[in-house]
C-alpha cells in the first residue's frame, strides 16, 4: 500500500478520496524543511498547496518518493528540476481554481469602480460621505485583457455581459479564437492608451517580468484603473505606486505581489486609491476543494491505475526509444515558434526515416512538437494531457507528415509553424547515441548544437561581421559559446545563431541588429 503525506491543510473529501481509493494517509502539517527531511523517506507521495517548500534537500532525502502533488496551479514552492533528475512526477491542479480567480478579478474591478473597501471603513468610522465615494459604471467602459486565456476568457465573458468593450492583448492568441469570445485584438500599446479598466492574466517568466513598468503606465488614461491577480513581478509596484500618489492613474486593484506577504511599509499599503488583498484569487471554498479533491483523484489513479495525470515534467518514459525524438521535436517547436509574431494558426510536424516508419510514433513526436510551440505562451502549464485541449481552444491545427526516407541523415524531423502569414521551420536530426542537432533553419543547412540561450540572426553575408557582433557581446560581458552559419551562397543571405552564456538585453540586441544591418534578429531561449 502506498504511503501518503499530506503536508498543507486540504478539505476531508480529498482525505477520504485518498483513503478510500486504498492510500495509507498521514496528515502532518506545518513542518519544517527540517522535519521533512527526516520524515519524508518513508512516503510514496506528497500533498502540498502553496505550504510547506518542497527543496531540493527535502527531495534528496526522499528515498522512495514517486509524485509530489500540489492542490492548485503554481508548484513555485517545489524544487521541480530536483524532482525531475530523481524521476519524481509532479503535478498540479490547473483547472480547479479557474473559476475563482476569474471571479475575483472582476470582484477587484467592481471594487474599484465603486470605492467599495473605502466607502466600507467610512461607515465603520462612523461617517456617512456620499459624495467622496461617487464611483462610475462599468457599461460602455472598455476593459483592456492583458493574457486571453482560461482566466482571461472568463473576464472577457462576464465584461461583455455587462456591457463592456472588452479589448485584449495576447500576442499567441489566434484571431478567429478572439473573434469567437468577442473581443478585439491590440497590441499592448494601444489597449494601455485605449482602456478604462486593465486586467492581467498571464503567468510570470522572462518576457512578462516587469511587464506594466513606468513607460507603460504612462501610456494609461489618468481616469483608468488597473487590476493584477495574476502573477506578482507582472506589474512595477514602485512605477505603480508612483502613478497612484501622483494622480496619473486612478486606481489599482492587486492581489498578487512580487514579494508575498507584502512587507508592512511597503508604499502601496499607504495609498487611499489601491485596493489590496493578500492573494485570494484561488481562496473560496468550492476551489480549495475542488483542487483538493482533484488530486486526490489523479494519485488514486497514480498508485492505483498507473495514470499520470496533469504532471509538469512528464518526459517519455513508456516507450524509452522515443525519448530523444520527443525531446527534439519539443525543441525545435520551441525554437520555431519564437520566430514568429502573432497567434500560432497551425503546427506541421514531419518524421523522416526510421522514426518515420510508425504511425503512432510520429504522433507521439508531434504532440511534443506541439507542446514546445505552446510552451511559455498560455497562462498554464502545457504537458501530454493538456497540451490537444489548449492547442483546440486556440485554434491551433496540428498536420502531421512521415515517410520512411530521409535526406542526408538516419531520422531527421521537421516543425514548421505557421503565425498571421509567417511561416518558419526548423528541422533536426537524432545520431546514435541520442544526440540531437539542430540542422535547418528555414531551408538553411547549419550545425547547431541546442543551448539554453541563443541569438540568431539573418543578414547579408559579408566580412568582419563576426568581429561586430562578437565585440558588441564583449562590450556587454556576455560570452560567445559556439557560433553556426547556414548561407547558399557567397555573400548571399546568411543566418548565423549564436549560443550565449547569459540573455542578451534588448538594448544589446538592438546594436547588434543596426551593426550588421540585420534583416531580422531573435533571441531565442530553450
Amino acid at each position: 500500500m502506498a504511503k501518503i503525506l499530506v503536508a498543507d491543510k486540504i478539505g476531508p473529501a480529498g482525505t477520504e478520496i485518498l483513503k478510500s481509493g486504498g492510500l495509507d494517509v498521514d496528515v502532518k502539517t506545518g513542518l519544517s524543511e527540517d522535519e521533512l527531511v527526516a520524515t519524508v523517506g518513508e512516503y510514496d507521495g506528497i500533498v502540498v498547496r502553496s505550504l510547506p517548500k518542497i527543496t531540493k534537500r527535502v527531495i534528496e532525502a526522499a528515498g522512495r518518493l514517486r509524485v509530489i502533488g500540489r492542490a492548485g496551479v503554481g508548484v513555485d514552492n517545489i524544487d521541480v528540476d530536483a524532482a525531475t533528475a530523481r524521476g519524481i512526477v509532479v503535478m498540479n491542479t490547473p483547472l480547479g481554481n479557474i473559476t475563482s480567480a476569474a471571479e475575483h478579478a472582476v470582484a477587484m474591478m467592481l471594487a474599484l469602480a465603486r470605492h467599495i473597501p473605502a466607502a466600507d471603513a467610512s461607515m465603520k468610522a462612523g461617517e456617512w460621505e456620499k459624495k467622496k465615494f461617487t464611483g462610475v459604471e462599468l457599461a460602455g467602459k472598455t476593459l483592456g485583457i492583458v493574457g486571453l486565456g482560461k482566466v482571461g476568457a472568463i473576464v472577457a465573458r462576464v465584461a461583455r455581459a455587462l456591457s463592456m468593450k472588452v479589448v485584449a492583448h495576447d500576442p499567441y492568441m489566434n484571431p478567429k479564437r478572439a473573434q469567437e469570445l468577442d473581443v478585439e485584438l491590440r497590441d499592448l500599446d494601444s489597449l494601455l492608451r485605449e482602456a478604462d479598466f486593465v486586467t492581467i492574466h498571464v503567468p510570470l517568466n522572462d518576457s512578462t517580468r516587469g511587464l506594466i513598468g513606468r513607460e507603460k503606465l504612462a501610456l494609461m488614461k489618468k481616469s483608468a484603473r488597473l487590476v493584477n491577480c495574476a502573477r506578482g513581478g507582472v506589474v512595477d509596484e514602485s512605477a505603480l505606486a508612483d502613478a497612484l500618489r501622483e494622480g496619473r492613474l486612478a486606481g489599482a486593484a492587486l492581489d498578487v505581489f512580487a514579494e508575498e506577504p507584502l512587507p508592512a511599509a511597503h508604499p502601496l499599503r499607504k495609498l487611499p486609491n489601491a485596493i489590496l488583498t493578500p492573494h485570494l484569487g484561488a481562496s473560496t471554498t468550492e476551489a480549495q476543494e475542488r483542487v483538493a479533491e482533484d488530486l486526490a483523484r489523479q494519485f488514486v489513479d497514480f498508485f492505483v491505475r498507473g495514470e499520470i495525470k496533469n504532471p509538469v515534467n512528464l518526459a517519455v518514459t513508456l516507450r524509452p526509444h522515443l525519448a530523444p525524438f520527443a525531446n527534439l521535436a519539443e525543441t525545435l517547436g520551441r525554437f520555431a515558434s519564437q520566430l514568429v509574431r502573432g497567434g500560432v494558426a497551425r503546427v506541421e510536424c514531419g518524421c523522416y526515416g526510421d522514426i518515420g516508419r510508425s504511425a503512432e510514433d510520429a504522433h507521439v513526436v508531434a504532440i511534443f512538437a506541439l507542446q514546445g510551440v505552446l510552451a511559455n505562451q498560455v497562462d498554464t502549464q502545457v504537458n501530454l494531457v493538456n497540451v490537444g485541449r489548449i492547442a483546440e481552444s486556440r485554434g491551433i491545427e496540428l498536420s502531421e507528415r512521415r515517410a520512411e526516407q530521409a535526406r542526408s541523415y538516419r531520422n531527421v524531423i521537421s516543425v514548421k509553424v505557421t503565425a498571421e502569414g509567417q511561416e518558419r521551420s526548423c528541422t533536426g536530426a537524432v545520431f546514435e547515441g541520442g544526440e540531437a542537432r539542430i540542422v535547418g533553419i528555414d531551408g538553411f543547412d547549419i550545425d547547431l548544437k541546442p543551448a539554453p540561450w541563443m541569438l540568431l540572426m539573418m543578414y547579408p553575408d559579408r566580412p568582419g561581421m563576426v568581429g561586430k557582433f562578437g565585440s558588441i557581446l564583449g562590450e556587454a560581458n556576455i560570452n560567445i559559446a559556439g557560433m553556426s552559419v547556414g548561407r547558399r551562397e557567397k555573400r548571399g543571405r546568411a543566418v548565423v545563431v549564436l549560443t550565449v552564456d547569459d540573455p542578451v538585453p534588448d538594448h544589446v540586441l538592438q546594436k547588434i541588429g543596426t551593426a550588421v544591418g540585420a534583416e531580422e534578429i531573435h533571441r531565442v531561449r530553450l
